[in-house]
């Protein structure tokens, strides 16, 4: 792969360009990871609307037909719905883990199996969260992905 950067003040904002015979599983994720840079979420917290980058969300969840984003600063009330943040956030890595939460793959530090077939996971923060087993074959198979890319 050859990459090259192309600085000059003249140009008014950053563009990227991806130039390939194929888009193959690995430019994919390329591209999933930049867009994860410009993908902004709406958070409430203390009556302050705030703008959130998608990569700084630890994980998703609902409570009493509400949705929260959690990260290392707070949380925030978002109006959106579960499944719809899934759908807009699936392709940056953002799986379900159980039928009330969604979890930012990128932040996951550890994963430990648990008693029938669960997972915990731990984020950056530190929070373990706890994966159904319903959604942890999801997990184990995001991780071999994962593992395989960085064998090439």
């Amino acid at each position: 792969m050859k990459i090259t950067l192309n600085q000059d003040p003249a140009f008014g904002e950053t563009e990227v360009i991806i130039n390939c015979p194929q888009a193959d599983e690995d430019i994919l994720r390329l591209v999933a990871m930049l867009r994860v840079h410009q993908r902004k979420l709406v958070g409430t917290a203390n009556g302050e609307r705030r703008l959130l980058d998608a990569k700084e969300v630890l994980y998703i969840d609902t409570a009493d037909k509400r949705t929260f984003l959690y990260t290392e600063q707070g949380v925030y009330e978002c109006a959106l719905r579960l499944y719809e943040l899934e759908d807009s956030l699936g392709e940056l890595d953002f799986l379900r883990i159980s039928r009330s939460a969604i979890v930012n793959f990128r932040r996951v530090r550890s994963i430990r199996p648990e008693m029938g077939g669960r997972l915990l996971l731990t984020v950056d923060s530190g929070e373990k969260l706890p994966v159904s087993r319903q959604y942890a074959e999801a997990i184990r198979e995001k991780l071999k992905k994962w593992e395989r890319s960085f064998g090439k």
